[in-house]
Order: C-alpha cells, then structure tokens, then sequence
C-alpha cells in the first residue's frame, strides 16, 4: 500500500471525485435518452518492478444508448521506473522514483453528430513534481458551435489561473501533440493540452480542477445538443473511419498510452481508450 502526503491525498482524493460526478452525470444522460446503462467498475492492483506494492486503480466502463463505449478510470501508482524508461520521464533521469496519479476519460459515441471526447489530468512527482492534462474534442462531423464552446469553457479555465493557464500556448500544444503525422491530419478539433506545469503547488492544483469543471460542465451539454440527431449509414462509415484514425494515434503516439503499459498498469484500463468499432479503407 503506497503511503500518501497530504499533497498526493489531495490529488487523489480530488481525481476520484470528479470521476464519480462524471459517471453520473454521463448515466444521467443516458436515462433521458431511456437507457438504463451505467459504469461497471473493476479495481486492479500494480506490482511494483521491486516487488513492493505499487498502488493501482479502478477501471469504469459504460455501453449504453448514447455513448457507444466510455470509459473513465482512475489510479494512484508509485515506486520505481525501470532504468531505461525512467531517463525518459522528467525528474528521473538519476533518480527512478515516482508518484502518479490522475483521471483518464475517453468516451465514444453512438451518434455521428456527437462528438467524441478525451480527457486527463494528472499529478506527477519524481525529483521534480507537476501537473499535467487537457482536454480534445473528436467530431467525425464537426460543427462550428460545438467547437467554439469547448473552446471556449477551457480558455475561461485557463483565463481564470493566470501564471498558471496559458489558453494560446496550451491550444497549440494540443494541436501539435494531437497530430497524425503519417497521415497528415489532427484527430479532432482541438482543446488544450498542458504538463509540466510545476511551481506553486496550489496555485497549479487549482488551475488543474478548473480545468476538470470545465468539462463537466460543457462536454455533457454538446452530447444533449446533437445526441437526438438523425444520421445516416453514411454518417457511421464516416464515424467509424475518424475511430480508426483515434486509434492509431493512440496506439502510436499517445504517451499516456506508453506510460501505463511501461509502468505495469492495467492493460485494459489503458486500452480502454480504443473504439468498439472502426474501420479502415
């Protein structure tokens, strides 16, 4: 069992509640729409290389009416880094020791019209400690009004932690990272993406909460705008083609990704990311 300073408690403690107002306020939309689906949760544990305990996470996944596949997980892990993959992570290049913890949200959805969604933040510490996150909206059919309210809700989280949020600098990262190179297209539409935000603690863990409201509170209002929506076969084709670019950014590129498998994570926590279904031409 991994022992916790108030500063890691914190961060866990606020990770894991704002996946538990998530979860249901996703089951709530799904009851408007008549479904009764909801999260199916699975605790894991992780050995750490050493042997020792190395903390783990809980696994939630929900298949319903409006949202083809969810997941929403959470996890606290720490202890050492093998030698190799520690000199690439900041902080641990002479020192292997580490702390995480953090949400991960990938949600998936029925309706073409609604727009995929990816979220994460996360509190790191090795030498050094940070924070890190954001948020992407995935659109196969986008729609200007969508993407200018996500945009705008974190650029008001950002906007509200100056020092902290950076809303121009922290877009163009999302749009560098969120890249495709071999295929020469982002995977969605863009939000922000952000890490290494170190210094004062507080000040940082504030900007990173806000930045998890923010989505609260706009992502769940997208999906009740377009979840009514009628489609098309063709709309599903044109779904499950931008699905198969998702997942090979994912499978390629992601760090998050790289990270859980290198660190002994749940396998399929990690890979909760990838679509029910996608296709390739």
């Amino acid at each position: 069992m991994l022992t916790l300073d108030a500063e890691q408690t914190a961060a866990r403690t606020w990770f894991e509640g704002l996946r538990t107002r998530i979860c249901a306020a996703f089951e709530a939309i799904e009851r408007e729409a008549g479904s009764d689906a909801g999260f199916d949760y699975i605790a894991w544990d992780r050995t750490d290389p050493s042997g020792e305990p190395g903390g783990g996470g809980v696994r939630g996944v929900m298949k319903g009416r409006v949202f083809e596949k969810v997941g929403v997980n959470v996890s606290t892990v720490g202890g050492t880094f093998e030698s190799e993959f520690g000199k690439t992570i900041h902080g641990a290049g002479e020192d292997p020791r580490f702390f995480a913890t953090g949400i991960s949200l990938v949600a998936h959805m029925a309706n073409p019209h609604v727009p995929a969604v990816h979220m994460n933040t996360r509190f790191l510490r090795t030498t050094k400690q940070w924070f890190g996150g954001g948020a992407d909206l995935n659109p196969p059919i986008p729609v200007d009004e969508d993407t200018a309210d996500f945009h705008a809700a974190l650029a008001a989280a950002c906007d509200a932690h100056p020092g902290v949020g950076d809303y121009p600098r922290f877009k163009q990262w999302a749009d560098d990272y969120f890249y495709i190179p071999h295929r020469g297209v982002h995977r969605g539409v863009g939000g922000i993406f952000y890490d290494h935000v170190e210094g004062d603690f507080d000040a940082s863990f504030a900007f990173t909460r806000a930045v998890g409201e923010a989505f609260l509170d706009v992502y769940p209002a997208i999906v009740r705008r377009r979840m009514e929506a009628p489609f098309t076969e063709a709309d599903i084709a044109r779904r499950n083609e931008w699905r198969g670019r998702y997942a090979e950014f994912n499978l390629v590129y992601d760090r998050g990704t790289l990270f859980g498998l290198k660190t002994g994570g749940n396998v399929d926590a990690i890979l909760m990311s990838l679509p029910p279904v996608a296709t390739w031409s």
